[in-house]
């Protein structure tokens, strides 16, 4: 019963950190590989930044759970 239950939150935390790295801004790709510009810093507002520290806490969150189900 217990272990469903992590399986299922598992699940569910699984597929909201695949959300929040896809809805992440896009980068510059493989341009710069190339030589390619846009080396520009720029710093995360509003809901980028939202969505970076939501995707750090949902990423530790879902490494707590597989170490619990290790251990359960």
């Amino acid at each position: 019963m217990q272990n469903n239950i992590l399986n299922i939150i598992q699940f569910v935390m699984s597929a909201v950190l695949i959300i929040a790295i896809l809805l992440q801004q896009k980068g510059t790709g493989l341009s710069g590989v190339f030589g390619g510009g846009g080396n520009v810093y720029s710093t995360k507002r509003g809901i980028d930044k939202i969505l970076f520290y939501t995707t750090i806490v949902v990423s530790i969150l879902f490494f707590g759970l597989s170490l619990a189900r290790i251990f359960i």
